[in-house]
């Protein structure tokens, strides 16, 4: 029987990924720190177990995976807080990287050993770091570092029989999404996002973005040349 472990599943994308591959008779492991919200998942369906831990603690995430073997690993706990006007905030920017790429980190060094050949693992990265858009300094530059280190962590765990998937949503309907005050483009909800996760992993995709027309829209943006580029992204993401 396939185990998925999953980051992040008390909400969003993470929860909906669990309660999918459970109802498929999948053993689900959720992690999260939201206790009352994992355990309601718990209760749910017979096949989620839960782990409550924080993952931006080293020693937490060692403890709390010590004696887990996924044959599927899904990276999706995230966060984001933004930057007003340019104003830069260290402690927004530390916990944000925490949370979003460190995070990852603690729990693939807590995991690694316990990966077995032709297991694989999965970053829930962003759009947003294709282009610099404004406010986002932080955020952006978490999921840029996230993906990065998928890229070389891909070409090092191949080697062992370990795939490595990259995904890219845009805009999904979660709670963190919610907060947003500004037009959300191409917003897709959180079921639209496990089906589209689910149909590339089942593809075998190393890559998955969706949804496709905000992906081609960013992708143009991006060929657009850097002064009309600025001018554009200047409109984006404000209240």
């Amino acid at each position: 029987m396939t185990t998925v472990l999953i980051t992040g599943a008390s909400s969003g994308i993470g929860e909906g990924l669990a309660k999918s591959w459970a109802a498929e008779g999948c053993d689900v492991i959720a992690c999260g720190r939201d206790a009352e919200r994992l355990e309601n998942l718990r209760r749910y369906n017979p096949n989620i177990t839960v782990r409550l831990f924080d993952m931006t603690d080293r020693d937490a995430c060692r403890l709390g995976l010590a004696d887990c073997q996924p044959d599927m690993v899904i990276l999706c706990a995230g966060t984001c807080e933004y930057l007003d006007d340019g104003w830069v905030d260290a402690g927004r920017v530390a916990r944000v990287m925490a949370t979003n790429y460190l995070g990852p980190v603690n729990c693939l060094e807590a995991l690694q050993s316990q990966l077995a050949k032709g297991s694989s693992v999965v970053f829930i990265s962003s759009m947003a770091h294709w282009l610099a858009f404004p406010r986002a300094e932080a955020y952006g530059a978490s999921k840029a570092a996230l993906t990065w280190f998928a890229h070389s962590l891909r070409l090092d765990w191949e080697p062992k029989g370990v795939a490595v998937t990259i995904v890219s949503p845009g805009f999904v309907d979660t709670p963190l999404t919610r907060k947003n005050d500004f037009p959300m483009p191409g917003l897709v909800s959180v079921e639209y996002a496990v089906k589209a996760i689910r149909l590339g992993l089942a593809k075998g995709k190393s890559h998955i973005a969706f949804p496709t027309g905000f992906s081609v829209m960013l992708r143009l943006l991006a060929w657009l040349p850097d002064g009309l580029q600025r001018s554009v992204l200047r409109r984006l993401v404000r209240s």
